[in-house]
């Protein structure tokens, strides 16, 4: 008996240990796969998607990578104010005028558009690109717009915000950024 005694308490310490180690790798296998899955889950770690390259603004004196070539042949270079906005504007003007009815009206409005950036020229080559889309939108507010409004101030700004609006909601449909700062008349004619 006294053999049975000695070895019993022997082992004892021995299933303990193991239990206690078996636990700690239990512990560590269970804790790894919540590190793998946090990381696949995007909630640690870098989830692999870049982030949008969107057009960005530019100030005055810094080169546009994404400059439009200029169709004046005797470009002088231009230089740029100290006051204002720190950011350069960079202007398209449509070729064509937009002409359309008004809403509840006989009368017609035919308008000649431009509008302006201070984002890089990828914003200005989106608007050559999706100028047919950028049409219609711009067919479609003025169709929509009342006769009384054309003729005071504080509807030809409400216009342009809508056409400005109208403007960037095609070119974020078609790029996923908007970009245009401002729509501008360079003529307006109401009959």
């Amino acid at each position: 008996m006294a053999k049975a005694e000695k070895t019993a308490p022997s082992e004892k310490p021995k299933r303990g240990m193991m239990k206690m180690v078996l636990g700690a790798i239990l512990l560590l296998a269970v804790g790894a796969g919540g590190a793998y899955g946090a990381f696949a889950a995007g909630f640690i770690g870098e989830t692999g998607e870049a982030e949008p390259d969107l057009p960005e603004l530019v100030r005055k004196g810094d080169a546009d990578p994404y400059e439009l070539p200029s169709s004046s042949k005797d470009d002088a270079p231009v230089v740029h104010g100290d006051g204002g906005s720190e950011y350069r504007t960079a202007y398209y003007s449509f070729e064509e005028s937009f002409t359309s009815n008004l809403a509840d009206s006989p009368a017609l409005i035919q308008v000649e558009l431009a509008v302006s950036t201070q984002r890089d020229g990828r914003v200005l080559g989106w608007v050559m690109n999706h100028e047919l889309a950028i049409r219609s939108a711009v067919l479609a507010q003025l169709a929509a717009t009342p006769e009384a409004e054309i003729y005071d101030v504080e509807g030809k700004e409400a216009l342009t915000k809508r056409l400005t609006d109208a403007i960037n909601e095609v070119l974020e449909e078609n790029e996923g950024f908007g970009g245009i700062d401002a729509v501008h008349f360079k003529g307006l004619l109401v009959q």
